[in-house]
């Protein structure tokens, strides 16, 4: 069981630094940049559904802090797969609430319930997904309660809105 956990360690921590290499590639207006993308977020999807299938969630206490961010990443990126974006949010949602997430925690699992609304068409509640620019400045997806999206945002540890989007800022 050691090695196997040695071994699953390691294969999220490389699923997560190809998602990096690759993520460029998102919105490339190069056709094989962005079919590069979508198979590897794919075949990762897969692959963290197997490794649900068999350890549930992959927490910080099972494969290491770094391996367990890596692990949320991928479901992040998983748009085209999203029974295993709910499934994650589930099994990320027990492991907060149990308190054994590790470095996914409230923050990242805010961001993974806006993901999971926003795939569905649904209002998101933290404003963490992005719609597109309006003069020079990111807009969020709608929210369900737009007014009290800083103070949300704050109970899980996420920056107000501006500066959130002021990483992001076209100059």
């Amino acid at each position: 069981m050691a090695h196997d956990v040695s071994a699953l360690t390691a294969e999220l921590t490389d699923m997560a630094a190809t998602d990096h290499r690759l993520a460029v590639g998102a919105n490339s207006d190069n056709p094989a940049e962005r079919l590069s993308w979508r198979r590897s977020t794919a075949r990762h999807g897969d692959r963290l559904n197997e490794i649900m299938d068999e350890y549930g969630w992959p927490t910080a206490e099972l494969v290491g802090e770094e391996a367990a961010r890596a692990a949320w990443l991928i479901a992040q990126h998983a748009d085209r797969q999203l029974d295993v974006q709910r499934r994650a949010l589930q099994l990320m949602q027990q492991a907060v609430s149990a308190g054994s997430a590790g470095s996914a925690g409230p923050r990242e699992l805010a961001f993974l319930r806006d993901r999971v609304l926003v795939n569905e068409g649904r209002k998101q509640v933290y404003g963490t997904q992005i719609a597109g620019v309006k003069d020079g400045a990111p807009v969020p997806w709608p929210c369900e309660e737009p007014e009290r999206m800083d103070e949300l945002r704050a109970e899980v540890g996420i920056e107000p809105f501006d500066e959130y989007v002021a990483q992001f800022s076209i100059a």
